[in-house]
């Protein structure tokens, strides 16, 4: 199949519809500021509380008469602009393939051999966000503004969270499963490249922040970007420490190690203790932080989990070894009571995260209605991901019953090569959803190839379902078609021939935003939908319920900038209390606005609404390879630039080759 990498075929429509476009944008430009002119954020009240009460009101008499007046007098040219740019979408391709070009940091095929070289098999790590970036005037009723501005910074906080080296931390106390920020805020990590195992114990798995040289400049990410990426890891590069500490005692560490490990965490100035002959650990101070960049890793900002630069050696290491280049911020798993393993069966583990993953292999996105945000996004995530497909959907009236004036909204990152794409809109969307092309985008992609030269690959599924509430039906149509399109899409880009070996299939994941939980009694007949019985959800124990670790995914827009959600660590500390949770989640039941003056709710059922999921099935796989969860995490690194906290799972495919 070819993939499309521009949306037309010939430059002259191309041409032809930036011409039309042009004509259009002033009058769609000068519409989206005037509307969003009267729809405040709950952040610019609070900026403009100081101001005089008449300060505003002044500015909008202002300037509302001249935008209606330009608006007015592009209204002519918009109109001959959109007679020109609607017949032109029936030629126009369904989504735009982009592929990194600079070739110093494509590494899409270098990873295709690591599979070769994994023996027993390779993990691979799928995220899924949405993340409004609607026109400016439409995304303020969700209580997020500056979307151009959000687009840019999403695509930071992204890319620098996935590209943070991985470290792997394991207890071997079989009674205590919880991980103290305090206790282990101080971490060994070692050297790029150095895989060598910190003789310290802990089955925990925990992401690591990186920051490069840069790391005090305001101008770091440009620095970066001119040095070709010195500042931090190439893309293609795993960074794997793993971390181990042995209990004493029935798995418990000793009075002494304990002390040694919390006096380094709450250490008032530069100290020099160690972790018992194998790793030297430093205080470093916090750095000021840039304002409005809480959770990018550009921004030189401590947690409220210690930053430490370590060297790791075969012996005791010297403190004039340590390593001054690296600094890694542990995005520790504290357990509360809704997050710890209270299932002994359970078999993966889960946390809530400050950061995306690290080694993120797959993105998809939602609501990446705003063309311009895509194109600011795509520049940010090529940074990390070589291969995106933006752009999703169908305009006008090609397609689709009724007419669309956005996309789709869907865009897929991945940093292993996309072998083939399709996408399908859904006919049955109903109300202002019917106004935007919705649909499922489908992907296969190459992981991998055999030593016989047989190509692994994966299936990857994105979607956004019918959003308006109530529309059950409708929802429950979309379902089934979206069944029906995968099956389809297997079908018609499976290859068996003598010619083309049989391919492998490793995985086949589904993902999106659906729009209904897997707790609230109007979505019954979503939650018993016969897809759930080919694809598995690792938050769901069954219909009406979730897993006791499981968190909504929607948050609250009233407090989005409340001073208790509003960076990434604030609010992954927020959400691991029931109370931070009820205060700052949507869930199921309705609000009683008798309660508190922010109409907070009272006693509710569950953790929240649940709407983004991330699903995969073992059916149609390779027989003797076996697919497992090895990690799930709600990530709250993109706090205060959207309504939904992002999901990510982590997959381990095992061939069941271990070598003796």
């Amino acid at each position: 199949m070819v993939l499309y990498t521009s949306p037309f075929p010939n430059s002259f429509l191309s041409v032809l519809h930036s011409f039309s476009w042009g004509l259009i944008f002033p009058c769609y430009w000068l519409a989206d500021r005037l509307v969003g002119s009267f729809v405040p954020t709950t952040y610019e009240k609070r900026q403009r509380a100081d101001d005089p009460c008449y300060f505003h009101a002044l500015c909008i008499i202002i300037t509302t008469p001249i935008y209606l007046a330009l608006l007015v007098a592009s209204l002519p040219f918009a109109l001959i602009g959109f007679l020109l740019w609607s017949p032109l979408q029936s030629a126009r391709r369904p989504y735009i393939y982009s592929r990194l070009k600079d070739k110093n940091h494509a590494n899409g095929a270098t990873l295709l051999t690591e599979w070769k070289a994994a023996g027993s098999g390779k993990s691979f790590c799928f995220g899924s966000a949405n993340v409004c970036l609607l026109p400016d005037s439409l995304a303020r009723f969700n209580n997020v503004f500056n979307t151009q501005a959000r687009a840019k910074e999403i695509g930071r906080r992204i890319r620098n969270g996935a590209s943070r080296p991985q470290i792997k931390i394991y207890i071997d106390s079989p009674t205590n499963t919880s991980i103290s920020a305090a206790s282990f805020s101080s971490l060994v990590s070692p050297q790029a490249g150095d895989n060598r195992t910190v003789n310290a114990g802990i089955k925990r798995t925990t992401s690591m922040e990186y920051k490069g040289d840069n790391c005090g400049s305001n101008n770091g990410e440009e620095n970066r970007e001119d040095k070709g990426g010195s500042g931090e890891p190439h893309e293609g590069e795993e960074n794997t420490c793993i971390v181990r500490i042995n209990g004493e005692e029935n798995g418990h560490m000793s009075d002494t190690e304990a002390d040694t490990v919390n006096g380094q965490a709450h250490a008032s100035g530069p100290a020099e203790p160690s972790l018992e002959g194998d790793a030297e650990v430093s205080k470093t101070p916090n750095h000021k932080q840039k304002e409005g960049d809480s959770g990018s890793l550009d921004s030189c900002s401590a947690s409220r989990e210690s930053l430490v630069k370590v060297r790791v050696g075969d012996g005791t290491v010297d403190q004039s070894t340590v390593n001054n280049k690296l600094l890694y911020k542990a995005s520790i798993m504290k357990k509360t009571s809704v997050r710890k393993k209270k299932h002994t069966d359970e078999t993966f583990d889960h946390e809530i995260s400050a950061f995306f993953p690290a080694n993120l292999d797959f993105l998809c996105l939602q609501e990446v209605f705003d063309k311009r945000a895509a194109e600011k996004l795509k520049e940010q995530l090529h940074h990390y991901f070589e291969y995106i497909v933006y752009d999703v959907g169908v305009y006008s009236c090609h397609s689709c019953c009724s007419f669309k004036f956005v996309n789709s909204g869907l865009l897929f990152a991945s940093r292993y090569p996309v072998m083939d794409a399709a996408y399908h809109c859904y006919p049955n969307g109903r109300g202002m959803d019917s106004l935007a092309s919705k649909g499922a985008l489908f992907l296969k992609v190459q992981v991998g190839s055999t030593p016989q030269d047989q190509r692994i690959v994966g299936y990857i599924s994105c979607t956004h379902l019918q959003a308006i509430a109530g529309d059950t039906t409708v929802r429950c149509e979309q379902l089934d078609m979206l069944q029906d399109w995968l099956s389809e899409f297997r079908k018609s880009t499976s290859s068996s021939s003598t010619a083309n070996p049989e391919e492998l299939v490793a995985f086949d994941v589904l993902c999106g935003d659906l729009n209904f939980d897997n707790c609230s009694s109007e979505d019954k007949l979503e939650q018993q939908h016969s897809l759930f019985t080919h694809y598995k959800d690792p938050c769901r124990v069954g219909p009406g319920e979730d897993k006791p670790w499981a968190i909504g995914t929607l948050l609250d827009p009233e407090g989005l900038y409340d001073e208790e959600v509003c960076t990434p660590d604030n609010l992954q500390k927020a959400l691991e209390s029931e109370e931070g949770r009820k205060g700052y989640l949507v869930y199921p039941t309705s609000k009683n606005h008798g309660s508190s003056q922010k109409g907070r709710k009272a006693s509710l059922k569950g953790n929240g609404r649940r709407i983004d999921y991330m699903l995969y099935t073992e059916e149609g796989l390779y027989l003797e390879w076996k697919v497992e969860v090895e990690e799930f995490s709600f990530i709250t690194q993109l706090a205060g630039l959207t309504d939904h906290l992002p999901v990510a799972m982590r997959l381990m495919v095992s061939t069941g080759e271990d070598d003796p």
